[in-house]
């Protein structure tokens, strides 16, 4: 923790308190670009206060007994600052005025919050969601370095205008790297993992009044991308000259006929491959996100690629289906195979997901029940939204019913005909 700071006091008078033409004298306190005030219960005349140095002018005994007062509140007050700095404390202004009233600071910090929550989830929540959760700890200490010149504050801090600074800086932020700048879901993400970690807080009574009762979180509904039959096609005929392009996207291609996520296709083992009921063989899992069983039968596409990586030497070193590589790997040669298919999309392994959905099931009329099953949804309403981007589906089951309504007047028709002759 952060141990050193800009600190200051200086005594100014209450304008607005004047009353008969004296006005009540406080001291400020600064620490960095954060101060407070405390009242140091003494008047003068507003004629006799110099602004600009912060002490009684006048040459009389009154004056400078004053002035001796103020100098002791200074020393009083350097004091706390010194004794914050030796036990290593959180440095804010109003713990060194706590200090001068008395009250000793037992509260909880936002800091030690976030480390209880990531240390007490590690064994409850999956590997990928703690990531997350630890990125937007690094984007809360950014915050308050760079924005609020902290290095910690007390939960007692936490408000209303904490979250919305937070959420604007947060949308301002310009990555070092290559990332690009976050859109609204992603900002909304963080916050919404800060506040279950304030949730936790109050939940606790380490915080009694949730700052997050007045906020709302607003999520952009977005489109979900996936590939059409043709473009699909275009991916699977494709032959690369670099065989990283060839594997990447052969996963690709294996999950997009099973719908499987990029950490369950990378920790999918022999063993999850069973033979099913019907003779077929079945991949037989949970997802790593939820833990939910899924239970999924290897279409053609899919077999002949578990085919071809089933001796790989990195495979049988590793116990899994395929060779292992990164995540980050995998989307940036995804972006190359688009490129050279000519497919204008952001292709990213995720995709695959969503083409599984909608492209091989969906749209070939494989029910939406059972297509939850095999995406390891819980809610049937999180199917629902592949269903209805599925143009394609709508079309031929309003050709369909044409059909069928057409049938219907045809056979009106003649019945109604033959009653006449």
């Amino acid at each position: 923790m952060k141990t050193k700071s800009t600190f200051g006091i200086h005594f100014v008078l209450k304008r607005a308190k004047t009353r008969h033409g004296t006005a009540p004298v406080y001291a400020r306190i600064t620490v960095d670009s954060n101060r407070c005030e405390i009242s140091v219960k003494k008047r003068i005349p507003v004629t006799n206060w110099n602004k600009g140095q912060g002490m009684a002018k006048g040459k009389s005994p009154e004056i400078a007994r004053l002035n001796s007062y103020l100098e002791q509140i200074r020393s009083q007050l350097t004091g706390y600052y010194q004794e914050l700095v030796v036990e290593k404390a959180l440095i804010t202004p109003d713990a060194i005025r706590d200090k001068f009233y008395g009250i000793e600071e037992t509260g909880k910090t936002l800091k030690e919050l976030v480390e209880y929550h990531n240390v007490s989830m590690d064994l409850n929540l999956k590997w990928g969601t703690l990531k997350n959760y630890h990125t937007t700890a690094k984007y809360i200490e950014l915050f308050l370095q760079k924005k609020m010149n902290r290095e910690d504050i007390f939960l007692s801090e936490l408000n209303y205008r904490f979250i919305t600074d937070f959420e604007f800086y947060l949308r301002k932020h310009k990555p070092t790297d290559h990332q690009r700048p976050m859109g609204n879901n992603a900002v909304m993400k963080h916050l919404e993992r800060l506040r279950k970690m304030v949730s936790m807080a109050v939940r606790m009574e380490w915080l009694d009044k949730d700052p997050f009762v007045a906020y709302k979180l607003h999520f952009k509904k977005v489109k979900r991308e996936f590939l059409t039959e043709t473009e699909l096609a275009a991916i699977e005929k494709k032959k690369f000259k670099m065989e990283r392009l060839n594997y990447v996207r052969d996963l690709f291609v294996f999950a997009c006929y099973t719908g499987l996520s990029y950490i369950d296709v990378a920790n999918l083992a022999p063993n999850n491959i069973r033979k099913g009921i019907n003779g077929m063989s079945w991949i037989i899992t949970q997802r790593e996100k939820t833990s939910t069983p899924v239970r999924i039968p290897i279409l053609k596409q899919a077999q002949l690629i578990i085919d071809q990586y089933k001796d790989h030497p990195r495979s049988e070193n590793k116990g899994t289906v395929f060779p292992n590589i990164s995540n980050q790997k995998l989307n940036s040669y995804l972006k190359e195979i688009a490129d050279l298919c000519e497919i204008d999309k952001n292709l990213t392994f995720h995709i695959a997901r969503h083409t599984f959905a909608t492209t091989v099931t969906l749209t070939n009329g494989v029910p939406i029940e059972s297509v939850s099953k095999m995406l390891g949804h819980t809610n049937l309403k999180t199917t629902q939204i592949y269903a209805k981007v599925v143009e394609k589906k709508i079309a031929t089951d309003m050709e369909a019913l044409q059909e069928k309504l057409g049938n219907k007047i045809k056979k009106e028709s003649s019945t109604e005909l033959k009653s006449i002759c």
